[in-house]
């Protein structure tokens, strides 16, 4: 069923009508919706840990292998420097992992949810 409702220009439009509270608890409880949860969780949990951990690890030999961290790469560039600046890769490449699997794995089973509610509403 759909509800009018107007616009501050006056005009009225035409929106899909808002799903029940016991229907989005019945689809929290829905095996569809674990699966969403389930995909999401299993590539956003492990990656969001493995980046914690590099974060972690470039703080400490910041603060704790000085000698280590200044070694001299290339020029002036030194190892603090190729680190600090695979933390912004690293961010980009997890970022745009996670679009890939948003759009390929979460996206398509987040818009069945949100059909079917929809239809039933």
């Amino acid at each position: 069923m759909a509800t009018d409702a107007p616009t501050p220009e006056g005009i009225t439009e035409t929106r899909p009508a808002e799903p029940t509270t016991e229907a989005f608890i019945a689809t929290q409880e829905s095996a569809e919706f674990g699966e969403l949860r389930h995909a999401y969780r299993s590539f956003a949990f492990p990656l969001t840990i493995a980046f914690v951990l590099w974060y972690l690890l470039y703080v400490l030999l910041s603060n704790y292998a000085g000698g280590f961290m200044g070694t001299k790469v290339y020029s002036n560039i030194n190892v603090a420097f190729v680190f600090g600046l695979a933390q912004f890769v690293t961010t980009f490449l997890i970022a745009w992992l996670y679009s890939r699997h948003a759009a390929a794995k979460l996206d398509p089973k987040a818009e069945a949810i949100k059909s079917r509610m929809e239809a039933d509403a």
